[in-house]
């Protein structure tokens, strides 16, 4: 199979004929469709994630089509299209048979913890506890933009922030997740602040449904201007790109008993960030993190999907082939372009 591999982090990204996959006796091989180019894969190659040891092929936000299937999977058959999660669940684990397999005691994450999706193939285990189906109306492409950043946003705004119709919600950072994050915080009904440095990310979370965009860059003090905004804080807050200024700000955005939910990954400068732990006891702010979705939760998004409250697809600005990707990849680091990026041509 043709596959972008980088042997040294940070290193060169090649485009290589690899063997292909083999299916796990509880796993599947999938013929990737569409795979999104996410900053978390950026991480990866930057050498932020520990999981991931190269030589190594990124790449965890996929759909496609089963052509091979393992001994021991029962239900799923070859010619089938499917997505999963980004972080598969054993289905065995305390925190799986409790429902909760995005924090699996022993996951598996395409592109992290194995080789991912900047492939022809991918193979993954524990299909029995990870395997969505998807509905024809829903193509490759779009499903490719779920498998992070939409579902992510999605629990994060839905289930952990326990957003509701009338609440002010405040989302720092518009790149992936934060413009899902909007998408979704208006399909609940709640308002939206949208935070960024860069004009064109702004505009685009005017169109996903931002009733207010403020460019950071701009102004001595975000926080304020959200306070302003808001009538005295955002009910609930979402660091969407991960540093510590952002995290501050965000938490700071929030008023009284307001809830924080952090899903952006700190890199390696800002692993550790010091939160505003004085105005959290004093205020009584909730801090949240969030981590994925089910994929027992996918039915209750593809049925918005399908009943169109949510469009994820309208999120992708540009299809790239796989030759592209390694200097797309390299340019995440730079923020260098907004919305969504889906690679579909293998």
């Amino acid at each position: 199979m043709r596959a972008a591999i980088f042997d040294a982090f940070a290193g060169p990204i090649a485009i290589r004929e690899l063997p292909d996959p083999e299916p796990p006796p509880d796993g599947v091989v999938i013929q990737v469709g569409a795979t999104g180019l996410c900053r978390s894969d950026w991480h990866g190659w930057m050498g932020h994630d520990a999981d991931v040891h190269p030589p190594h092929v990124p790449g965890h936000e996929f759909a496609g089509r089963i052509v091979a299937v393992g001994p021991e999977v029962r239900g799923w058959q070859i010619g089938e299209r499917v997505t999963v999660p980004f972080a598969l669940g054993c289905g065995a684990c305390p925190q799986c048979t409790a429902g909760n397999q995005q924090i699996c005691d022993n996951y598996y994450q395409p592109g992290f913890t194995g080789w991912g999706s900047f492939a022809e193939y991918v193979a993954i285990p524990y299909a029995a506890a990870n395997l969505v189906r998807l509905p024809d109306e829903v193509s490759d492409v779009e499903a490719a933009t779920l498998g992070c950043r939409f579902i992510t946003s999605f629990r994060a705004i839905v289930d952990q922030g326990r957003l509701r119709a009338g609440e002010w919600a405040v989302v720092y950072g518009c790149g992936g997740v934060g413009l899902s994050a909007i998408m979704i915080a208006h399909s609940q009904g709640a308002r939206v602040v949208a935070v960024d440095v860069d004009d064109a990310a702004l505009a685009l979370a005017q169109q996903m449904g931002a009733d207010a965009v403020l460019n950071a860059r701009m102004m001595e003090d975000a926080p304020a201007a959200v306070v302003e905004i808001t009538g005295g804080g955002a009910h609930l807050s979402l660091d969407a790109l991960g540093s510590a200024e952002t995290c501050r700000n965000a938490i700071l955005s929030l008023r009284k008993r307001g809830r924080h939910v952090q899903v952006g990954l700190l890199g390696a400068e800002g692993g550790q960030t010091m939160a505003p732990i004085g105005r959290i006891i004093a205020h009584e702010l909730e801090i949240l993190g969030s981590h994925g979705m089910q994929a027992h939760q996918y039915p209750r998004l593809l049925g918005m999907m399908a009943a169109g409250r949510l469009q994820p697809g309208r999120l992708v600005q540009r299809t790239i082939s796989l030759e592209e990707a390694p200097e797309a990849l390299e340019a995440m680091g730079r923020f260098a372009q907004p919305g969504v990026t889906v690679i579909d041509r293998f």
